[in-house]
């Protein structure tokens, strides 16, 4: 049995998480999987939008605890296998922000401490109603520092740091308040909903939808002069791209556009 499956339908790559009876955790092997799995869909240009789920009664319980014990061993192996580990966390989830694919996280059930970075660090998000968003490491002594990262960057920082330091909870109502996901919908209505956002944005340019991508994260670190100046060059890049003129004429045209991409 494979910790993630893929299946694709036309441009929409579905990637689900298949460790149920560990609440599909991070474990070192799961982690693997999903930098190997983003990496390969990284240069597969049939492929514009993907999804990530989980199989069972979570979406993602976060790290491995049990393998994260077993890692501590003594103080000096447990020193640079934890650091391996958050690295290669961090490496992961940064990942997913290179791709030039947005990736929808498809949630339920519970996503807590690592798992809640994982959605928080997915371009978009669903839910389904009754799932339960945390940080909850504080809960066990352990502050979710990494997880926090993706996490301020979705949330307002008193909410993120009230999440982190309470260890409570919120609601997939509260998330979508909160920003953390995009769309709440019942259990039942989660995957067609899902799979219905991911082929909206497979019918747009791809290489619109990157470029616009790359230069929507990197804008918004930037102060306000040099994000214009930046997003300018973006478009230029973009209007000189042969796909985007024929957009333009097609729509002028009134006809559907023949895209090469």
């Amino acid at each position: 049995m494979t910790l993630l499956d893929r299946a694709d339908t036309g441009a929409v790559a579905r990637l689900t998480m298949n460790a149920p009876d560990r609440l599909n955790a991070l474990s070192d092997g799961m982690l693997a999987e999903l930098k190997a799995a983003f990496d390969a869909l990284r240069e597969d240009t049939a492929i514009r939008a993907v999804i990530l789920a989980g199989r069972g009664k979570a979406f993602c319980a976060g790290h491995d605890l049990k393998e994260m014990q077993a890692g501590r061993q003594s103080e000096d192996a447990g020193a640079s296998y934890f650091d391996d580990l958050f690295r290669r966390c961090s490496t992961m989830m940064q990942t997913i922000r290179e791709m030039p694919q947005p990736v929808i996280a498809e949630t339920h059930g519970i996503a807590t401490a690592a798992g809640c970075q994982l959605v928080a660090s997915c371009d978009l998000a669903v839910a389904a109603e009754g799932t339960r968003f945390g940080v909850n490491g504080v809960n066990i002594g352990l502050f979710c520092s990494t997880p926090m990262v993706a996490l301020s960057r979705n949330v307002p920082l008193k909410h993120a740091f009230e999440m982190l330091v309470t260890g409570e909870f919120v609601d997939a109502t509260r998330a979508r308040e909160l920003g953390l996901v995009n769309r709440v919908v019942p259990p039942e209505a989660l995957e067609a909903e899902t799979q219905a956002l991911a082929e909206t944005i497979a019918g747009k340019l791809g290489t619109a939808v990157k470029i616009g991508k790359q230069a929507f994260y990197r804008q918004a670190e930037m102060p306000l002069d040099q994000a214009y100046d930046f997003t300018g060059a973006a478009m230029v890049e973009n209007m000189l791209d042969r796909d985007t003129n024929e957009g333009i004429s097609a729509f002028l045209e009134k006809r559907a556009p023949d895209w090469r991409q």
